[in-house]
């Protein structure tokens, strides 16, 4: 295993402490590391709070900041923070109009969170993301895993609460933008968690994951490797086919990469899909492309599309100004 760290156990001090000095304009750290939060907050709004593994940067503490959330709480490599961790954070920079929690469906992140909300003696309310197509609710235990969509969701809904809605105006916010979206994913080498030291999986040079978690779970199937078209064509195919009705109008295309994939690749792949949807009904109305919910340095991309009205187009648009994410600011 071959990374730039000093030793396992303090990767993650040592990497908040990076962040939060080279991005001290925007977010600050809590002394004891439960969170980072936003270094300007707000009075009188919302408080918009996410968390989960570290190992997917830039999510979740690289979208903190104007326009997105007020704080973020990092575990330990891809796993869940603690409840004591959303509970500070909630305390911290809730301003007297209640926490609205922003969760990825993964068992350990949705326990802890409901832990914390259960402790929290003030208004609160929960988005559960799940937007994973790769996975049906029957072959994992809370159903969908929630992986490149949450950062939609987090862009949108902050948006509105920057805009000062209440909370449970952006709890139905959340809960429509995540239903209109929807996420597929393939890996082309595993990553190394570092506690591990070894690869969580094993590819063969011509063999990739179709379908694959975040985390490295397993996807629908390992194939033989196929052409970025190929590629494009069964993702998107996956993700048409579970938007079903709805896949028609407006959409925000996002090519995401894992970590490991050259921007070069990344645009590749966003071209593929461009031409894959071409005649299917969906207009490509906003578009990103880059690394943000990445698994350490696996190689790989997800494309996720989320279908947008007016309204979720105008939010996606309004300014933000985070780590990660800067726009119109």
């Amino acid at each position: 295993m071959k990374k730039l760290i000093n030793g396992v156990d303090t990767v993650l001090a040592e990497s908040l402490a990076g962040f939060c000095a080279a991005h001290a304009d925007i977010v600050v750290a809590d002394p004891e590391h439960r969170f980072v939060r936003r270094a300007a907050p707000v009075p009188g709004k919302v408080a918009l709070i996410s968390g989960g593994g570290s190992g997917h940067e830039p999510l979740h503490a690289g979208f903190v900041g104007l326009g997105m959330l007020d704080a973020a709480c990092p575990g330990q490599v891809f796993t869940s923070p603690t409840p004591d961790q959303m509970l500070a954070a909630a305390e911290a920079v809730e301003s007297g109009a209640g926490v609205l929690f922003i969760v990825k469906n993964y068992e350990g992140d949705v326990m802890n969170f409901d832990m914390a909300r259960e402790m929290l003696d003030r208004p609160v309310a929960t988005v559960l993301t799940n937007d994973d197509v790769a996975v049906e609710a029957s072959t994992f235990s809370t159903g969908r895993r929630g992986v490149a969509g949450t950062m939609i969701v987090e862009k949108i809904v902050g948006a509105a609460a920057e805009e000062g809605r209440d909370l449970d105006t952006l709890r139905l916010l959340g809960e429509r933008v995540n239903a209109r979206t929807r996420s597929m994913g393939i890996a082309l080498t595993s990553c190394t968690v570092p506690a591990a030291g070894k690869p969580t999986f094993t590819l063969a040079e011509d063999e990739m994951e179709m379908g694959v978690g975040i985390h490295g779970e397993p996807g629908r199937r390992r194939v033989p490797l196929m052409g970025a078209d190929a590629i494009a064509a069964e993702m998107v195919e996956a993700v048409l086919g579970d938007l079903a009705d709805q896949a028609s109008g407006d959409a925000l295309l996002l090519v995401n990469g894992f970590g490991g994939t050259p921007l070069m690749e990344l645009y590749l792949m966003y071209d593929a899909v461009r031409r894959r949807l071409q005649g299917s009904g969906v207009t490509i109305a906003r578009s990103l492309v880059g690394n943000y919910v990445t698994s350490l340095e696996m190689a790989g991309c997800s494309v996720t599309l989320s279908m947008l009205d007016g309204e979720t187009m105008r939010l996606w648009d309004a300014p933000v100004h985070t780590a990660a994410l800067r726009r119109g600011v």
